[in-house]
């Protein structure tokens, strides 16, 4: 178990998929920011106008965390482990109410064939998410895996 804890292959590869999957999402929701919003909207959470403005900046912040991820960034994972715990917490609360509303994780559903189950769903996938984003920490330290700073990762040295 030790050996796969510390498997640089398997740390790669659920880092990229996860951050992957993050910029997936998000770019396909800023194809169309007008449905997510309505999207955002269904949950009364929020007034339109700031549904407008989430439907713009949730998927920006998903976009560069995930190429962040994908990349090993600093601070990267821990922004995916906010933003599904964030998501989560929206869902349980859709449950809570009884919406089986479109979550518009991966953006809105051409057709109702196509639909998601409802928030359950959704929820559960992100579960998995987090799981491996679980695995990721576990790795980091079991392995001393350590990201990259912005800083490093740019070419800027130490003490500058």
């Amino acid at each position: 178990m030790k050996s796969l804890l510390a498997s640089k292959t398997l740390y790669t590869a659920v880092r990229v998929v996860l951050g992957l999957l993050f910029v997936y999402a998000g770019t396909v929701k800023l194809m169309h920011p007008e449905g997510f919003a309505v999207t955002i909207n269904i949950y009364g959470l929020v007034s339109w106008k700031m549904a407008g403005f989430l439907s713009y900046t949730i998927p920006c912040v998903e976009i560069l965390s995930g190429l962040c991820l994908a990349l090993d960034v600093r601070g990267a994972l821990l922004i995916i482990v906010a933003q599904l715990l964030g998501f989560m917490v929206v869902l349980l609360y859709a449950l809570y109410l009884g919406l089986d509303a479109d979550c518009g994780c991966f953006g809105n559903p051409r057709n109702t064939d196509n639909a998601p189950t409802g928030p359950l769903a959704a929820f559960l996938r992100d579960a998995v998410m987090l799981a491996g984003c679980a695995l990721l920490y576990v790795q980091r330290r079991v392995a001393c895996f350590r990201p990259w700073s912005l800083g490093r990762f740019f070419g800027k040295k130490k003490g500058r």
